[in-house]
């Protein structure tokens, strides 16, 4: 969808052409399959138990290419992401398209490769990269995955290693963060009425919900209609849920407001 203009419906008939989506999409265009990888990843890295259905999860569906155009402009690109983060208060486990720095590693994942990002507090970031798809790299998973269990097979049992890594009585039992508590940055676009006090207004409700603008454009206005593009320092998620139900119900909205997350990495 960015690098050649298409369609959210053409490209996923490429995708499905070149088999690197399913005849049946809906894993891999509604984040299912994102959130089982991560799901795998957050009980490896903190050592709780696997919790598919506690993970929010958001697919590119609704993803519209003037979104992605608007999030170049500002010096982003959308990827959907699996992101998953240990804070004092418990663990993030949410999948969604994401805003990232255009410069960074994984804005530069392209076509059906994966990357898996990890920070450690010791070793800082570290990026694992590869083919996500294709009938060669998933069958050398699997032939990887029956190697493992003809190895443990043959294994004493005391000298086998846990399948998630932790032994079942060193599992942790933090909870997973309810997306309200997430913390993030976010791009936020509105259609309204071209008149004055628009921006008044809905800087007030985001103030309001102690939600700071980091910068903002207007598209110019036609038919007396414009849009407009707002990035916000980082929030909390309850906050801007409560933000953005007051600013759709503003007399001046002309369309559904449409949020996407930031993150910095």
């Amino acid at each position: 969808m960015r690098a050649r203009g298409l369609s959210f419906e053409a490209a996923l008939a490429d995708a499905q052409k070149l088999g690197y989506a399913e005849a049946d999409p809906t894993f891999d265009i509604e984040g299912v399959d994102a959130a089982h990888k991560l799901t795998l990843l957050s009980a490896l890295a903190f050592g709780i138990p696997v919790q598919f259905s506690t993970a929010h999860i958001e697919g590119i569906t609704s993803l519209a290419a003037e979104d992605i155009r608007h999030a170049e402009r500002l010096g982003y690109t959308v990827k959907l992401l699996g992101i998953t983060r240990h804070r004092e208060e418990g663990i993030e486990l949410r999948v969604h398209p994401t805003l990232v720095p255009a410069d960074s590693l994984l804005a530069n994942v392209q076509g059906a490769m994966n990357a898996v990002m990890v920070h450690g507090d010791a070793v800082g970031s570290t990026v694992y990269y590869g083919a996500g798809a294709g009938e060669l790299p998933t069958a050398s998973a699997v032939v990887a995955d029956l190697v493992d269990v003809a190895r443990l097979m043959t294994a004493d049992p005391g000298h086998r290693v846990p399948y998630l890594a932790f032994q079942q009585d060193a599992m942790a039992d933090t909870p997973i963060l309810p997306m309200a508590d997430v913390r993030s940055a976010y791009y936020l676009r509105l259609r309204v009425a071209d008149q004055p006090g628009v921006l008044a207004d809905v800087a007030r409700i985001l103030a309001q919900g102690n939600i700071s603008i980091e910068s903002m454009f207007q598209e110019p206005a036609q038919d007396g209609e414009a849009d407009i593009i707002f990035l916000t320092h980082v929030a909390r998620e309850g906050d801007i849920d409560q933000a953005t139900a007051q600013i759709q119900k503003l007399p001046f909205v002309r369309s559904n407001l449409i949020r996407l997350r930031v993150e910095s990495l």
